[in-house]
């Protein structure tokens, strides 16, 4: 059967040049407009475009998933797009693989409607931010999430990292910790600037810290476990008593350390993580937390690049949510009157 795009545009009450534009996949078709058409070809027994098809996928770009937090937010995100009759498409970066770039591309070129971004270039404060000003000039809708830019123009979603670092500071004080160090990832990220502008609110509100003072007590290195391990040696080194980490997998490099010098956790030091991943209220000891909404957060993210994709874009400002402080068997009492001398080799 020959397809008559004047039979299509006069049953869908739109013009031709309308009708060629869904056919073909072209973005900046008002959703209404475009449910017209495709009710138009499916009244007069014409087959949907495979290319129109493919519009329903949305790719969702993470870092790599050795981190239990990013599957578990990614999971969230791919079941809520899914209800609404969306597709994911996983894209993960791993460590000599795929650039985000690259995978932006091959996301675009798959035709997907739109693309949320977790924990992306956009947190790297070094980074250009013109890649994200060019998928606006290609109509691809986009939101991003856990990192802030006020040079990009797009929805962000992101925890309260500065929030977060206060609420385990005043945990730990209560529990008599006076030395308390902070192990985060490279400072060229936002959320790792936050936290730390955080922490040293925390320690200067609720224990007396200094500015210059708390300088020391922030170690950076890899969000990794070995990275955690690293950073919790370097501040056990300095006689902290607890140490605060920048995610659950840093924290549990924290527990290694100060095991491999012969302490118990929490007996000689504290270990708050951050994220509250799966699994962590079953580790040895079960984790103190923050715990990341993690489904408040996918659900926005994914509201509002479905609210990109129909044409009216919410406001393209940052939602910021509230952490939880989890507590469980990986903090307790500190010395009192005093710093503990640092042990170990």
């Amino acid at each position: 059967m020959t397809m008559r795009l004047a039979d299509i545009a006069a049953r869908a009450g739109v013009s031709k040049a309308t009708v060629s534009r869904v056919l073909n996949g072209a973005r900046g078709v008002a959703t209404g407009t475009r449910d017209s058409v495709l009710t138009a070809l499916d009244a007069l027994g014409y087959e949907q475009p495979a290319r129109q098809r493919r519009a329903e996928l949305v790719g969702l770009v993470t870092p790599e998933l050795d981190n239990p937090f990013f599957p578990a937010l990614a999971q969230v995100m791919g079941q809520a797009l899914t209800r609404q009759g969306y597709t994911p498409v996983l894209a993960t970066q791993t460590p000599g693989g795929s650039t985000e770039d690259e995978l932006t591309e091959m996301l675009v070129d798959r035709g997907v409607s739109g693309i949320i971004f977790v924990s992306g270039l956009h947190a790297d404060t070094t980074a250009e931010t013109g890649r994200y000003g060019r998928l606006h000039e290609r109509q691809v809708p986009f939101v991003l999430v856990n990192g802030f830019s006020p040079r990009i123009e797009a929805p962000f979603v992101s925890p309260d990292d500065r929030a977060a670092m206060r609420l385990a500071v005043a945990h730990l004080a209560e529990l008599g910790h006076e030395r308390v160090g902070l192990a985060v990832g490279p400072a060229r990220f936002v959320p790792v600037q936050r936290k730390i502008e955080g922490f040293r609110a925390g320690v200067r509100e609720h224990l007396g810290v200094s500015a210059r003072e708390s300088e020391e007590l922030v170690q950076h290195s890899l969000f990794s476990l070995e990275g955690g391990q690293a950073a919790a040696s370097a501040l056990i080194d300095l006689g902290c008593t607890a140490v605060m980490c920048a995610s659950d997998m840093m924290a549990l490099g924290a527990v290694r350390a100060a095991r491999r010098r012969g302490l118990t956790v929490p007996g000689d030091i504290s270990v708050v993580g951050f994220d509250d991943s799966p699994l962590m209220a079953f580790t040895d000891p079960p984790l103190t937390t923050i715990r990341q909404p993690v489904k408040a957060m996918g659900q926005v993210a994914v509201d509002a690049l479905l609210e990109e994709m129909s044409g009216t874009p919410p406001p393209r400002t940052e939602f910021v949510f509230m952490p939880e402080l989890v507590v469980r068997g990986s903090t307790a009492a500190g010395p009192r009157g005093g710093r503990r001398p640092a042990h170990g080799r």
